[in-house]
């Protein structure tokens, strides 16, 4: 039963990092036969944490792809759900729409301190990018960078204030301005995945001036 949980883990982590894949992908990563990946999918989906797709291949029979539900997230940090959706209630109640921006502004300041601290130690907007996704790993969000033709992709797999931004998206929009801010002399960025639009990770597109 260890074994098994142990091996469920690791597909769940792969699956979130990785997005969607089949079981003979999911065997080579872990190095287990097809077989076995197929009975370790098939007690996830039992257990709520994983559906499947069948995708239309070139040739042959339909190719089976397995990815993440939302049930999944309980394998991860949660960021304090709970208590994180009470302040932001009570922030509301008590001072308002106004009060909310503020606090919100005042996050983004001391989050822009602490990064642009860090990341005046890269010597170039790559090392500046890959200090940037370490300090999100560290806080939850599972990031990492991706260089694709001219550009760098930001890639966070997992949101630790989702309850936070589902409350008040403006968690989101105060997000992208961070990174605008610090990285305005070297590139531009957009958002083009977001978790809460229902993609599986949010992907920032970093394109160099």
């Amino acid at each position: 039963m260890g074994n098994s949980n142990k091996t469920h883990q690791k597909i769940i982590q792969i699956l979130k990092t990785q997005g969607e894949m089949t079981a003979k992908l999911l065997a080579d990563e872990l190095g287990l036969t097809t077989m076995g990946i197929r009975q370790h999918m098939l007690q996830l989906e039992d257990n709520g944490d994983v559906i499947f797709e069948d995708k239309k291949a070139k040739r042959g029979r339909p190719t089976r792809y397995w990815r993440l539900t939302e049930n999944s997230n309980s394998y991860f940090p949660d960021g304090h759900e709970m208590l994180t959706v009470q302040l932001i209630e009570s922030v509301k109640l008590i001072f308002g729409d106004v009060g909310m921006d503020r606090l919100i502004s005042h996050r983004e300041k001391e989050s822009h301190k602490i990064y642009s601290q860090a990341l005046s130690k890269g010597k170039d907007l790559f090392s500046k990018l890959k200090i940037l996704a370490k300090l999100r790993s560290q806080e939850g969000y599972m990031a990492t960078i991706v260089k694709e033709d001219n550009w760098y992709w930001l890639l966070e797999n997992h949101c630790s204030i989702c309850a936070a931004a589902s409350e008040c998206l403006n968690f989101c929009r105060s997000e992208l301005n961070l990174f605008e801010e610090l990285l305005k002399n070297e590139a531009s960025i957009s958002r083009e995945e977001h978790i809460m639009q229902g993609a599986r990770r949010c992907a920032y597109k970093v394109i160099a001036l």
